[in-house]
C-alpha cells in the first residue's frame, strides 16, 4: 500500500476523532444553542472543542484527542463579576501607592508593583507598606480551588546575573509566604524570578531601573467545566 495514502488516512481517522471528541466533551454542541449559554458554557464548549483538535495536532492520535478535549474543557481565565470587584477592591487599596492594578487580555488581575513599595534595594524583606496591600489582595481567597496565583520577581540590571536572579526569585517566594500565611494555598501559587532579563524601561538610568525593581502578581479565576 502507498505509505503517503496510508499516512493521510490515517489523519483524516485522527482528525474525525478529535472532532468526536469535541462533540463529545461539550455534550453535542452542534445541537447546543451557544446564545442560551452563560459565558462559562460558552467558553467550556469552544475549549473543548479547541483542545481536542489541539491534542490531535500534538498527540497524532486519538487518545491526545481526547485529551486535548479534557484539557481544553477547563477553558481559559474568566472574568467574571466577583473578579472585578476584587479588582476595585485592589484599587481602592492601593490608592497613591504606585501600585498599578489591570485586567490582561487573557483577564488576569495584575498588580505591578515597584520596588519603593515592595522591597528594600537588595533585599527580599517585604516592607510594611506592601502587607496591607497583600492582605487586601489574600482576602476571600481561601478555599477556592478554581484560582490561581503567579508571583514574577524582577530586578534591574545592577550587579551579576547570578545575584539579580536569586534575588527575584527569593522576593517572589517571600510574596508567597507571606499570602501563604493569611490562608491562600500555596499549591495554587506559582513563583518565578527573571531577574533582569525582562525590563520594562531603560536601564541606563535611575529612572528606568526603579521601574524595572518590581514585582508581579497575577490572580486568575479558571473558567470550570459544566
Amino acid at each position: 500500500m502507498n505509505p503517503t495514502l496510508n499516512s493521510r488516512r490515517s489523519r483524516s481517522v485522527v482528525l474525525s476523532a478529535a472532532l468526536a471528541a469535541a462533540l463529545a466533551a461539550t455534550t453535542g454542541c452542534a445541537n447546543m444553542d451557544m446564545g442560551a449559554m452563560t459565558p462559562t458554557q460558552r467558553n467550556a464548549a469552544i475549549g473543548a472543542g479547541v483542545g481536542a483538535l489541539g491534542g490531535a495536532v500534538i498527540g497524532r492520535d486519538v487518545k491526545g484527542a481526547a485529551v486535548g478535549a479534557g484539557l481544553g474543557a477547563l477553558g481559559g481565565y474568566v472574568w467574571s463579576q466577583q473578579m472585578e470587584q476584587r479588582r476595585q477592591a485592589m484599587q481602592r487599596a492601593t490608592v497613591g501607592t504606585g501600585v498599578q492594578v489591570s485586567q490582561t487580555a487573557d483577564n488576569q488581575l495584575k498588580l505591578d508593583i515597584p520596588s519603593d513599595v515592595s522591597f528594600d534595594t537588595g533585599r527580599a524583606d517585604i516592607r510594611p507598606n506592601l502587607r496591607p496591600i497583600l492582605d487586601q489582595f489574600a482576602s476571600g481567597l481561601a478555599n477556592q480551588p478554581m484560582t490561581e496565583v503567579r508571583i514574577i520577581g524582577h530586578t534591574d540590571s545592577t550587579g551579576p546575573d547570578e545575584l539579580n536572579e536569586r534575588l527575584s526569585l527569593q522576593r517572589a517566594q517571600a510574596t508567597r509566604d507571606y499570602l501563604a500565611a493569611r490562608g491562600v494555598d500555596p499549591r495554587q501559587v506559582v513563583i518565578a524570578g527573571r531577574g533582569e532579563r525582562e525590563p520594562i524601561a531603560d536601564n541606563s538610568t535611575d529612572a528606568g531601573r526603579a521601574k524595572n525593581r518590581r514585582v508581579e502578581i497575577y490572580l486568575g479565576e479558571r473558567v470550570a467545566a459544566r
